[in-house]
């Protein structure tokens, strides 16, 4: 196996794009070779088959929609409220929408793991051990809210960025911001702004 980071990442993008616009059926060796504009077999090169180029997949989804960490450390230095976190949940919306493609992969990603066994468990470690961190992050920076208000933002977003990246026609009526914004407000304690 090749070992050139940058030309595994632009081959993993590459297929993020693939996966994105054509779904699992439409991810091969082949596609991604095409969409990256390299040699046909240069993928093949880098991945063992097609099972290694999806757990590699759900890596890259993960680093390329994580949040920035200096961003985040500058967003913390308000005092911690109900406003701080709808503000964080609407730096996630903001990521997703900016990477939609990361985001699309992801969802097909999740899809096909119901069907591969092994991509599906590591997908639940992964998914599980970023709601850990989330929770983790909320409850060790004293924001409102206790461990099931952190699991039902993240369900609620969750829900929120699937619809509006996949059918935004059905929150069209709606302001995003407001939405997040009331979520937050409803769903954490009260007493606190």
């Amino acid at each position: 196996m090749r070992q050139n980071p940058a030309r595994r990442t632009a081959l993993l993008d590459a297929a993020i794009d693939v996966l994105a616009r054509e779904g699992s059926r439409g991810l091969t060796l082949r596609a991604v070779d095409a969409r990256a504009g390299v040699p046909v077999g240069t993928s093949s090169n880098y991945f063992r088959n097609r099972d290694e180029l999806l757990l590699q997949l759900m890596r890259r989804t993960n680093e390329r929609i994580a949040p920035d960490p200096e961003q985040v450390a500058d967003v913390m230095r308000a005092e911690p409220s109900t406003d701080l976190v709808a503000l964080l949940l609407r730096q996630v919306h903001e990521r997703m929408e900016a990477d939609r493609a990361g985001y699309l992969a992801m969802l097909e990603l999740r899809l096909e793991g119901t069907r591969r066994p092994e991509l599906g468990r590591e997908l639940t470690k992964n998914r599980a051990e970023v709601l850990e961190e989330s929770v983790r992050f909320h409850l060790d920076a004293r924001l409102p809210g206790d461990r099931a208000d952190v699991v039902l933002l993240y369900l609620a977003m969750s829900g929120m960025i699937l619809d509006d990246l996949t059918v935004p026609e059905v929150l069209a009526p709606y302001a995003g911001d407001d939405l997040i914004g009331e979520l937050a407000r409803r769903l954490l304690p009260k007493g606190v702004a």
